[in-house]
């Protein structure tokens, strides 16, 4: 594949950024929409992504490595416990066009193809090493491992989208989370 040409990647940038606005407001929106808000044209959408369900999946890997690069770079923060709760809030609050985004693809009948699936483990990966540092950090409590807390991570995030939570409920219910995850609970 040859690289594309500066203006050719501009175009590309800018209709994920729009597809991703687009599509995380209403997942039944249209490609028309995304060109659109873009500023470029219905063919320039369809050369970069033939198919809708081309553009939602770029969609969504780019939102995971998005997340994931967040996760990483917190990763070196010097207070590993407000950087891990500084990333579960930032995951939550952004959820809602994340989740309609996935359920758009979902909807289309199509499985999450390999790219979005690696980004997504990658995603869990850095997550993961969040939890670690805020663990040795002595800000999360040791007797909880990954697989509960990302469970609580994700099941925040739905929660809060489902719920239609307003942000200063959404912020409380976290509170309760945290309080729930932090050193000196009892197991």
């Amino acid at each position: 594949m040859r690289p594309l040409r500066a203006d050719a990647r501009d175009n590309r940038a800018r209709i994920l950024m729009a597809a991703e606005d687009v599509f995380g407001r209403s997942p039944n929106a249209s490609t028309d929409e995304v060109a659109k808000l873009a500023q470029v044209g219905i063919a320039t959408v369809f050369r970069h992504f033939p198919t809708k369900v081309e553009l939602l999946e770029a969609v969504l890997t780019s939102r995971l490595k998005r997340l994931r690069d967040r996760a990483t770079e917190l990763a070196g923060h010097d207070d590993p416990g407000a950087a891990f709760f500084g990333f579960f809030a930032q995951f939550v609050s952004e959820s809602a066009s994340k989740l309609a985004i996935a359920e758009a693809l979902s909807a289309s009948g199509t499985v999450v193809g390999a790219e979005a699936k690696s980004a997504g483990a990658e995603l869990r990966k850095a997550f993961a090493l969040l939890l670690d540092r805020a663990q040795s950090a002595g800000a999360v409590r040791r007797d909880v491992s990954f697989p509960e807390v990302y469970a609580l991570l994700v099941g925040a995030s739905r929660g809060a989208t489902t719920a239609g939570l307003e942000p200063e409920v959404r912020d409380r219910m976290l509170g309760l989370v945290y309080d729930g995850l932090r050193s000196g609970r009892a197991a």
